[in-house]
């Protein structure tokens, strides 16, 4: 049952289309990605059903792209280098706009997942009452389990994105909600409570028919421990320390199941590590949930901007290189720096010389078919719950046990030494280590939001002039993305825009 998922993503062409670009993303027909209406008539239904949903993960608004890419792009992670293709150029310099394509396609993306949960929701109960054999049942309440687990993620995807850092005692504007399909249901948005509320019931959900015998590593379907690991973001971007400290620890603890890729490990002939391997084959014991690519049915090209290998198919033409504040922050012998960076030649005529990003240079099962910088995103690892915890840890006083987690992450990598932290340095110390853990997977904008920071960045060779020398203050309102115009101006609307819409 559990192997249901990664054998039937070979069939998603089949039963999936494009969903964007409609005149409001609240706003999808059935049509436009099941085969018929009478999909929920039975359990290959139901699996379909599931299929499109991690499919449309797959789309490159979304972690292949979009989502994962566009945040820390946005923040001072990377230098656009000059002569570059201005791929991105508005989220880099944020001068982005409402009506900004790659913003609309994320806000997009993560509706049209909602809305095919909401479509299998919706008829899920029918479907069951015909059911009568005790193993049909087992297995639609697991992909029950799995639908709710994506919608819920959908939604804490959302809030990271168009929502403020989430403050207890404010009132603040959270989401549109959709629960339900074929019902009608105000197109306005309710508050951040009720819309993180919204994730964590379905979280329950999910964690009740989800079964742990499902827990493993490298799963490209939603687990029980899929569920723990959201849970546990979910509650440090809440501020609940002691929730997060909960989940992350039954994931730290499950040994079984999970641990961190090791430095120290060699697993190919040629003495490639662990670290190594997890970016060359998106493979390793730390993966709680990837997108699976097949050969046939792959997202984005992550890489793409950081290499663009392709352009010649004889150097580099890096749009993006590592910001020289990151690459000073790696330890000597840290494995992650060779895993993530490398100096190859560009064919640039300023003949940058930099280190390039090679942490998405492709798959390397996916390069053998000359498809190049496509990598399986890993939205859920082991690593983050290392990160999660010792954050957790230091607000609630408890240093010594951040320390630990610190350096059992360090240590995976290849990194010795004593972590110090307290009162006065622990920020610090955690977002470095995010950081250099972390690096381009879509994290880094969202921290400094939720943190109160802003940031300065300053120039490297061979970078352009715009955006080079950009300096956010704290609090800055583009910190919040602005809902598309679209969205807002919808018939039927009443959808309220961000302080970002109004800039």
């Amino acid at each position: 049952m559990m192997k249901h998922i990664y054998n039937i993503l070979t069939k998603a062409a089949a039963v999936i289309a494009a969903a964007f670009l409609l005149s409001s993303c609240l706003e999808k027909n059935p049509k436009d990605y099941i085969l018929d209406t009478e999909a929920m008539t039975s359990l290959n239904g139901a699996e379909q059903l599931v299929t499109g949903i991690y499919t449309a993960f797959m789309s490159s608004g979304l972690y292949s792209g979009y989502l994962t890419l566009l945040p820390d792009i946005q923040s001072d992670l990377v230098m656009a280098v000059e002569g570059n293709s201005n791929t991105y150029g508005e989220i880099y310099q944020w001068t982005f706009r409402p009506t900004n394509r790659e913003i609309e396609s994320v806000y997009a993306g993560l509706y049209t997942v909602i809305g095919r949960c909401n479509f299998y929701l919706d008829q899920v109960d029918e479907l069951k009452h015909t059911l009568t054999n005790d193993s049909d049942i087992q297995t639609l309440d697991q992909y029950t389990g799995e639908v709710y687990c994506a919608r819920a993620l959908a939604y804490a995807e959302l809030i990271k994105c168009f929502c403020e850092a989430y403050d207890e005692d404010k009132e603040q504007l959270g989401v549109v909600l959709r629960t339900s399909y074929f019902n009608q249901e105000p197109v306005t948005r309710s508050s951040l409570k009720k819309s993180y509320q919204l994730v964590i019931d379905d979280l329950a959900k999910a964690e009740g028919l989800l079964e742990e015998e499902g827990n493993g590593y490298d799963a490209p379907y939603f687990t029980k421990a899929a569920v723990q690991a959201i849970r546990a973001r979910v509650a440090l971007y809440m501020g609940d320390w002691q929730t997060a400290v909960d989940y992350s620890s039954e994931l730290i603890n499950n040994k079984d199941a999970f641990e961190l890729s090791s430095a120290a490990y060699r697993v190919t002939s040629d003495g490639m590590n662990e670290v190594d391997y997890l970016w060359h084959y998106d493979s390793g014991y730390e993966v709680i949930w990837k997108i699976g690519y097949t050969q046939t049915s792959y997202g984005g090209a992550l890489g793409q901007i950081f290499l663009n290998f392709n352009n010649d198919y004889t150097y580099y033409y890096p749009d993006y290189v590592p910001a020289q504040s990151v690459l000073s922050l790696y330890k000597s012998g840290d494995a992650r720096y060779n895993a993530y960076f490398a100096e190859l030649s560009t064919g640039y005529s300023h003949q940058l010389t930099w280190p390039l990003l090679i942490k998405y240079y492709g798959n390397a099962n996916m390069i053998s078919l000359l498809i190049y910088h496509v990598n399986m995103p890993k939205p859920l690892r082991l690593a983050e719950q290392y990160l999660i915890r010792a954050e957790a840890y230091c607000n609630l006083s408890n240093f010594n046990a951040a320390a630990n987690d610190i350096a059992a992450l360090r240590k995976s990598r290849n990194v010795t030494g004593a972590v110090s932290m307290n009162a006065e340095t622990w920020l610090d110390v955690i977002s470095e280590e995010r950081v250099r853990e972390l690096y381009m997977e879509g994290f880094r904008l969202n921290d400094l939001k939720r943190w109160g920071k802003g940031f300065e960045r300053k120039p490297q060779s061979n970078v352009q002039s715009e955006g080079s020398k950009l300096k956010i203050e704290p609090g800055d309102p583009r910190f919040v993305w602005p809902i598309p115009k679209h969205e807002i101006e919808a018939p039927g609307s009443e959808i309220q825009g961000n302080a970002s819409n109004n800039l």
